[in-house]
């Protein structure tokens, strides 16, 4: 049987059941689950198959605003050594939080959108051709003829442990308010929008005055320390603000050593007016927000290869999770780590064997998480 055809006898399958699996797909037609996932990735290029049932083309996206960079991983071959030249391997990839994101959705069966800016150069149109290629829907994206594709360095140790990064990234500056205003009619057709803070900080205090308005949920994702500076005092309409530790020390301005002081900080910031914080804590695990209390769950424990786009694996599975119309962030959390893991087990930034299907397995809660648990 030629590739074509069974490509046309998978369209076929899903037509008469949309939400069957890619695993039971590949086992039907003798095919394996990556094989499976290109012939989708071809047929959502096609526009013959959209969302998250595949072939619902009334499916509104998640809008994704943010960096889309040309990533580049240089990663030491031996324990490093700072101080003199050390020998390493590198890579390009395509990243950048926002993008990463996207991409994590679309490999996830959710109608994604890109609202970013590139150059006119060879690497803004490849991160658009990538992006197209993935399903990620690109249009209406700032395309600067000034100015070059924004860049991000990351220094890897021999565990795939993040030394260094440096970000060029003043492109995005660029994504004023006029030029969200101007793409208003996308923005409000969208079920769900994600920001990263490489916004300006007048361009996200007007999404969060778009979220107070338009009843469409806003996420935060923040991407650095120095970049906290951006999100506004007042979080009025902030749906969910996902950030870590460090990031949270530096919006309320102190040190957070215990369970009680996050609980305490997330507590500001939901006074500040974000109905919801997540807390992630890398290998330690994450906290969330539960009305007043806070609520602990541990990270998988893996073997890792390299962190980078991890934390936005962890973001994207959590947004799936809240477009499927549920509130539970514990089970939001839940499915971020079961991403989360998948990526750091992965060289790449996003993992190539994602699916929806990884996260409908995990469908119940623990209704035991402990609140402000112990860790020794």
């Amino acid at each position: 049987m030629t590739e074509s055809s069974k490509k046309e006898q998978l369209y076929q399958l899903i037509r008469a059941n949309p939400f069957i699996s890619q695993q039971d797909l590949a086992v039907e037609l003798r095919l394996s689950r990556s094989a499976v996932a290109g012939h989708i990735a071809g047929l959502i290029r096609e526009r013959r198959l959209l969302g998250r049932a595949y072939v619902l083309p009334d499916k509104r996206p998640v809008m994704c605003i943010g960096a889309a960079n040309l990533d580049r991983k240089l990663r030491t071959i031996q324990t490093m050594q700072l101080g003199t030249s050390n020998p390493a391997t590198a890579e390009e990839v395509y990243g950048g939080v926002a993008r990463n994101i996207a991409e994590n959705l679309a490999r996830l069966n959710l109608p994604a959108a890109l609202l970013t800016a590139v150059g006119d150069d060879g690497a803004g149109r490849n991160l658009q051709d990538h992006a197209e290629a993935a399903g990620i829907d690109t249009r209406g994206s700032l395309k600067l003829q000034d100015a070059a594709t924004g860049t991000y360095t990351a220094i890897l140790d021999d565990k795939g442990e993040l030394v260094l990064a440096l970000a060029d990234m003043a492109l995005y500056d660029r994504i004023t308010p006029a030029f969200l205003a101007s793409r208003l009619p996308q923005r409000s057709a969208a079920a769900m929008t994600v920001a990263d803070l490489n916004l300006p900080a007048d361009s996200i205090t007007a999404l969060l005055e778009s979220a107070r308005t338009d009843n469409v949920p806003l996420v935060i994702v923040a991407v650095s320390q120095p970049k906290m500076a951006r999100l506004p005092a007042d979080l009025g309409g902030l749906r969910l603000l996902i950030l870590n530790r460090s990031e949270l020390e530096t919006r309320v301005g102190r040190a957070l050593p215990t369970e009680a002081d996050v609980g305490a900080a997330c507590n500001e910031v939901c006074a500040q007016g974000a109905r919801d914080v997540i807390v992630t804590c890398g290998s330690q695990g994450v906290y969330h927000t539960r009305g007043n209390a806070l609520v602990w769950l541990a990270a998988h424990q893996v073997e890792v290869v390299d962190v980078t786009g991890a934390g936005d694996a962890f973001s994207a599975a959590v947004c799936w999770s809240l477009y499927q119309g549920s509130d539970d962030l514990t089970l939001a959390c839940r499915r971020g780590l079961k991403v989360a893991a998948m990526t750091l087990e992965s060289p790449e930034t996003v993992s190539p064997v994602l699916a929806a299907d990884v996260l409908d397995e995990i469908h119940d809660f623990d209704l035991s998480a402990p609140l402000f648990p112990s860790k020794g």
